[in-house]
């Protein structure tokens, strides 16, 4: 076996032999390529002339790092490097990238063959052995290792950036939507195609406060469920729009709920992206009549009252201190007195039934209600003094400040 000097000078001459013949050893690698892989056999997304020019660069850049010569063209890796970064940009699987590489390898290593054997037969002084054969084919691989390695870490930190600006544009795209910017040309059609969904459907927007405590985002939840969605940071928000086409807009709440514990407001069904700017207003206002970490997540639809209360505290406050303000000062009245009047008008004004719903006698319900009545100088039997008791009870919760004692 020759030492290792003799070894760098068979590289130095293999890779001397091979070089005038770049442009035969291309065609052959191609035509290997093309015979393993259908992908590049076709033509797309990457076409002959790509193919046999990256080959060609790749190949020069192959043989004279082999072959320790000075480079004629630059950088060594230049040429792997721009084959990682084209072929992501092209969205061609990395497996079939390294496939390809390791066909130009084995095409390389048997040209290098067929001249051993021409060599060992012309009988040079000193021929080839066997080891030393094997010691090229070790040296062939690793600098395929070497440039199939810089290619894929090309390949990866493209799709690294690509992710990243379409995250960016995406991201954009949706905060126009939001912003009330979907009427605008193009800019509806641009939002479904970067978000992957159709301009069409059934969606909703639902917005959370970004517990600290909870998932960054919600979308595996949703996903769970069958349910696409895409979110981003608002300020001290996080927004979302979910498609849920078919399902059950239950299912969302429930979802939300069970997976997360967020509490969060949710838009009515929407059938166009271009009307998401007023669902999310509309899920921002069902998320203002909800206590921070409370874990509840509720339609707008269902929080009519507390919204209206929230958005105009003033006629709210207003509203509480007509019908509720003497019992909201009754002292240790008040509680009792507030529970029984709530479980009064869910039932109807039953008394009965508000006595079996709070465990107590008729005559107590009876009682009590006349004692709100009396408190606030309105008739319980008439039906806008009911509705403003009711109207009352739900915008207590959710004014700035409520009345005191």
């Amino acid at each position: 076996m020759a030492d290792q000097d003799g070894h760098g000078e068979l590289r130095g001459t293999l890779a001397r032999v091979l070089l005038p013949e770049l442009d035969a050893l291309t065609a052959r690698v191609v035509a290997d390529i093309h015979a393993h892989s259908p992908a590049y056999a076709s033509g797309r997304p990457v076409s002959t002339a790509d193919l046999t020019s990256i080959c060609r660069d790749n190949l020069l850049r192959a043989l004279e790092d082999f072959g320790g010569l000075p480079p004629t063209c630059g950088d060594f890796g230049q040429a792997a490097r721009e084959t990682g970064r084209r072929r992501a940009e092209q969205g061609v699987p990395l497996e079939t990238v390294l496939q390809a590489y390791r066909r130009g390898g084995r095409v390389m290593w048997q040209a290098m063959t067929e001249w051993l054997r021409t060599a060992r037969a012309a009988g040079p002084a000193t021929p080839p052995d066997q080891d030393t054969a094997l010691e090229m084919a070790g040296a062939v691989w690793e600098t395929i290792d070497h440039y199939s390695s810089l290619m894929a870490e090309a390949y990866r930190l493209t799709q690294l950036e690509m992710r990243r600006s379409q995250d960016t544009r995406r991201g954009a795209l949706f905060e126009a939507l939001l912003d009330g910017r979907g009427g605008q040309p193009g800019v509806v059609e641009a939002a479904a195609a970067a978000l992957g969904v159709p301009v069409r459907d059934r969606y909703l927007v639902v917005v959370t406060g970004q517990d600290p405590t909870a998932p960054p985002n919600p979308a595996p939840q949703l996903s769970a469920v069958g349910l696409w969605s895409f979110w981003r940071p608002r300020g001290d928000r996080l927004a979302g729009v979910v498609r849920i086409g078919g399902a059950d807009p239950g299912e969302v709440p429930e979802a939300l709920a069970a997976g997360a514990g967020l509490t969060a407001g949710i838009s009515q069904p929407f059938a166009e992206l271009a009307q998401a700017h007023r669902a999310v207003r509309q899920a921002e206002s069902a998320l203002r009549t909800l206590t921070p970490g409370s874990g509840l997540a509720a339609f707008l639809d269902e929080r009519l009252v507390e919204a209206l209360a929230c958005d105009r505290p003033e006629i709210a406050g207003h509203i509480v201190e007509r019908y509720l303000g003497a019992v909201l000062r009754a002292g240790s009245e008040r509680g009792p007195l507030l529970q029984t009047l709530g479980a009064w008008l869910d039932v109807g004004c039953s008394a009965p039934r508000t006595a079996d719903a709070l465990y107590c006698h008729r005559n107590t319900v009876l009682n009590r209600i006349a004692r709100v009545a009396e408190l606030t100088g309105l008739p319980s039997d008439d039906g806008d003094t009911r509705l403003g008791w009711a109207l009352a009870l739900r915008a207590l919760p959710v004014l700035p400040a409520a009345v005191e004692d």
